[in-house]
Order: C-alpha cells, then structure tokens, then sequence
C-alpha cells in the first residue's frame, strides 16, 4: 500500500515539522514532499497533518499513523541487516548438543558468555545420552556437541577435539547391602541388583548403555539427576561419572566400591559439522578452547 519511500517521506515531515524542512533533510523539493502526503491521506480516506502557515501538526490519526510508520521502518531495516547477515554466512541461532555427563555450572557460563557477545542470537541447548549426542550432530539438530565420545559413529564432515578421558566410580548407596564389603566385587556380587543406567537418547543410532552384565535387570532413568535419586534410595548399583559422584561420596549418602573389573575411563570429545560453520560458531570453537581447558571446565 505503501512505500519505503513514503513512510521516510512521513516520518521526515512529523519530526521536522513543516513540508520545506522535510524537502531539505530529504533532498526534494517541498510541493514534491507535499504531494506524497496528499496521495498517502488520500489512500487512508483521512488527514495526518493540520496545515498551519508555516509548519504541520499531526492529528490524533497522524499521531497513531506515525507510530506504526517508525514501526515499519525498523523492521524493514532489520529485515535487511539480517538478510544480509544470513549471505554473509551468519546464523540467527546455534544449537549445542550436550552428553548428559558435563557440568553444569560450565553450561551457564558459556550462556552468558555467549549472550554477552551474540546478543541477537539464540542459544539452543539440548541435553543428550550416549550416541544422542551424535544422532543431533547427525540429523542436523546441532552445530556442536559436546562430550561425545570419541568412537565416532557417524559419516560426514565432522571434526573433533579431544576432552580428556572421563572417569567412573563403581557407587551404591551408604545403606546398600553391598556398602561394607571391602573386597573389590566380583559379578557374583553384583548380578542380583538392579543395575542403574541412562537411557541413550538417541533417534536414530543404534542405543548403547554403559557397563552392564549378562541377564542383569536394568533400572533405566533420563538423566543424571534421576540416577542419583535411585543410587541414593539404594533401588540399584552401578557406575557414574567421577565429578558427579565426588560430592555425594563427601556428603556420605553413596560410597565408592572396588569392581574386580573396573571400568575403564571413557575418551570424549568436542565435535562440530563443517557444513555448519559461521561466524558464532567459530567463536564458540575458540572460546572452549583447547583439549586441556575442555577437560578442566567440562569434565573435571
């Protein structure tokens, strides 16, 4: 109905108050200026500006009509500045898939970080279990993951850095049949409680589960908080990251068994598609830094 040009033509005259000082600002001449408001109230069936000798006042309809035109203009130079971002290779949002086993406390770091510097785009953040993790990478529902493991299970143009290894303690709860043996526990011991585990999140991967015995009965839970409610109850046994278990071992309401078998420490990484790269992307990348930093922040 209107025109770029038209609505600068109306918001020139109503901030500078008369036909000739918007012809200035505007570079035309005034009865060019003059015209354009006369065909936009004519397409509006009503009048925006009261003609006094020297200068225009709006009307009550002028007054709303203005409004709605600084309005307009904003997001059509939005619209623009974003378009153009979008050519340059920049993103509105970017999605972060997290392994269950990281901290949090470093999840509401990077947030804010990330907000301090991209204040006009979105953080989405997923939690996911085991090859969750890379099915999001894989699908396409992230950018970036991080604590995956490093057995990659996926093809495409994908890049890692290592993590560290992440390392596990055998716990149970500090009333647990099981808690004043002091011997290192064979699978005899073992294979009659249920066996507590993350149930693997992910779409379309095969599911895998952490250390489990033959015939053992599972207790499967979503996530970490859930499993540590059930060590806690004494509903089962089994393995949970080191930094989650230490201070829950310190408070005394889980403690830490010997396995004649231990599990070994599970290698992870940082991962990210090549085909997703932008500018906050790389930024990211940057400020999670090297393996040693990632393992300190992420794992430790």
């Amino acid at each position: 109905m209107f025109s770029h040009q038209d609505l600068v033509v109306i918001d020139a005259v109503a901030r500078r108050g008369s036909f000739s000082a918007a012809a200035d600002e505007l570079h035309k001449v005034p009865s060019a200026i003059s015209y354009t408001v006369k065909s936009i109230e004519k397409k509006l069936t009503v009048i925006l500006f009261k003609r006094l000798h020297r200068k225009v006042e709006l009307t009550p309809a002028g007054v709303y009509f203005v409004e709605q035109v600084r309005f307009l203009l904003k997001q059509m130079d939005d619209l623009k500045f974003r378009t153009q971002r979008v050519a340059n290779g920049w993103q509105s949002s970017v999605s972060i898939a997290l392994d269950n086993v990281v901290r949090e406390a470093s999840v509401n770091q990077l947030v804010r970080d990330f907000y301090d510097q991209f204040p006009d785009v979105e953080l989405l953040l997923t939690m996911e279990v085991f090859n969750g993790v890379w099915d999001a990478l894989a699908d396409g529902r992230a950018d970036i993951a991080i604590g995956a493991t490093t057995a990659i299970p996926i093809t495409g143009n994908i890049s890692y850095r290592a993590m560290g290894a992440l390392s596990w303690d055998f716990v149970i709860s500090a009333d647990h049949a099981l808690a004043k043996r002091k011997q290192p526990l064979d699978e005899d011991d073992l294979i009659q409680y249920p066996f507590i585990c993350l149930d693997d999140s992910s779409r379309k991967l095969p599911k895998r589960t952490t250390w489990l015995l033959d015939n053992q009965r599972r207790l499967v839970v979503p996530n970490w908080h859930s499993a540590e409610q059930c060590f806690i109850a004494g509903l089962g046994i089994g393995l949970m990251p080191s930094h989650r278990s230490a201070p829950l071992l310190a408070q005394g309401v889980l403690v830490k068994r010997e396995l004649l078998k231990p599990r070994p420490d599970s290698p992870c990484c940082l991962a990210w598609n090549n085909d997703s790269l932008n500018p906050p992307v790389n930024w990211l990348l940057n400020y999670l830094g090297d393996s040693e930093k990632l393992h300190a922040q992420w794992l430790r």
